[in-house]
């Protein structure tokens, strides 16, 4: 089993992730291999609160040329966490 560090990267503080903010909601980047159970798991032991549910989306890496060599992105993996009424996430201090 993968720890919690492993699984929830970091944050994602964006126009997006803020408004998600406003209703209880916190947007993470996550490993691709991590399943929905894992990221709930991982959000309640590192910050302590209880999560309503998890919403997860693949963005898949462009490819792009650098230097006249072609390469592609990484792939990344957003985890969108509900969190339960009267619990917050302060995604601005460190851990």
């Amino acid at each position: 089993m993968k720890s919690s560090y492993e699984i929830i990267r970091r944050p994602i503080i964006t126009e997006k992730a803020t408004l998600a903010s406003e209703v209880g909601g916190v947007v993470f980047e996550v490993a691709i291999k991590s399943t929905k159970a894992e990221i709930k798991e991982a959000v309640e032991n590192l910050f302590k609160v209880k999560v309503k549910a998890v919403n997860t989306s693949i963005s898949k890496g462009k490819r792009k040329r650098f230097r006249g060599q072609l390469g592609k992105q990484r792939d990344v993996k957003r985890a969108y966490v509900m969190l339960e009424d009267g619990n917050t996430i302060d995604v601005t201090s460190g851990l």
